[in-house]
């Protein structure tokens, strides 16, 4: 499973956004009822703290990689990603869930707390190989991604959100262009600028490295001879 804690930055000053973040969510994950890919919605946990738990399908995971890019474009949240297996049954809620990848999931949120990253998310699984390092590898690609959008200009955004609002129809450049009022030519330079083909190419593999590290976290967490750390 995969298993997503995030917490507010800044609560003080900022007072309580949680249930701006859980419409978000609801956004996010809600069409037309529940979600492919979503196994217990987002809710709040503890203070400023929500959790929710995605399957670790191919839905899941690219549920996952979008949950995590609106939750870092909007801000001021750091969000971590246990990967790895879950106490069965699910109860109905997540804050009554328990398991390996709940574990991860809070030690994730406290890495991406950290200062050493300039993206406030972690993913985290087994110590041992290749668990570790894969998603080592799903967090070294998702924070790209996050740095990536995080250097997204206004015009870039609005030419990126334009366009997926035309997603469905014949030529959505054109459509977006005349939204916006610009050349078909200047809408391709700004989603250029925003390297915004890039990320669509790159977020499948995020996915791709999402379900390898559960995968390989559920394998290890299986494994009598390898005990999940409670710690």
């Amino acid at each position: 499973m995969l298993v997503l804690t995030v917490d507010q930055r800044s609560s003080t000053t900022r007072g309580d956004l949680v249930p701006h973040v859980l419409e978000l969510l609801r956004a996010v994950t809600q069409d037309r009822g529940r979600s492919a890919g979503l196994v217990l919605p987002f809710e709040r946990t503890v203070g400023d703290e929500v959790q929710g738990v995605l399957a670790a399908d191919e839905s899941g995971a690219q549920l996952a990689v979008r949950v995590v890019a609106d939750l870092l474009r909007d801000g001021g949240w750091s969000v971590g990603l246990g990967v790895g297996a879950v106490d069965l049954p699910l109860p109905e809620t997540s804050r009554a869930a328990a398991g390996p990848a709940f574990v991860r999931a809070r030690a994730a949120v406290d890495e991406a707390k950290g200062r050493g990253s300039t993206v406030p998310l972690a993913v985290n699984g087994p110590s041992v190989e290749p668990a570790a390092t894969i998603a080592g590898d799903a967090q070294a690609l998702l924070r790209l991604l996050g740095a990536v959008a995080a250097r997204r200009s206004d015009a870039g955004w609005e030419a990126v959100d334009t366009l997926a609002e035309h997603s469905g129809v014949n030529a959505p450049q054109r459509a977006t262009a005349a939204r916006l009022g610009v050349s078909e030519q200047a809408v391709s330079q700004r989603l250029r600028a925003a390297l915004w083909a890039e990320e669509v190419a790159a977020r499948p593999l995020a996915a791709r490295l999402l379900r390898a590290a559960d995968a390989a976290a559920t394998a290890a967490d299986e494994d009598p001879d390898e005990p999940y750390d409670e710690e």
